[in-house]
């Protein structure tokens, strides 16, 4: 395998994704949709997640950690309802869930993956 680091949709500055010795490492994916909702805007980030993971050559089954930070940890209940239905089941990946002061007022998650690569 190549020891190169390949990174895609890189800005001035950031990634939004890193891949370096089968692994891929996703920057914190926020909403990019306009609803105010916990369920929509989760809905979205894990939509992002999909497509960057596809691009990277991994999908949801190969995470191997996830990160998932909520402007209000009173939202985990409605958040997970979204959550629970789009990991496949079995592949559930290990997470660590907190409350956090986002970059801005009208995010409700933020969610960083690491996942490995297809063989």
């Amino acid at each position: 395998m190549s020891q190169d680091i390949q990174r895609l949709h890189v800005s001035a500055r950031y990634s939004e994704a890193a891949v370096f010795n089968g692994v891929v490492y996703l920057a914190g994916m926020v909403p990019e949709c306009e609803a105010k909702d916990i369920r929509s805007q989760t809905d979205d980030v894990l939509r992002q997640i999909d497509l960057r993971l596809l691009e990277a050559g991994s999908d949801k089954t190969r995470i191997l950690r996830t990160q998932i930070y909520l402007q209000d940890i009173g939202d985990i209940a409605a958040m997970n309802e979204v959550w629970d239905a789009w990991v496949v089941a079995g592949s559930a990946p290990p997470r660590a869930t907190v409350q956090a002061a986002l970059a801005n007022s009208d995010y409700k998650i933020e969610v960083v993956v690491t996942a490995a690569v297809k063989g």
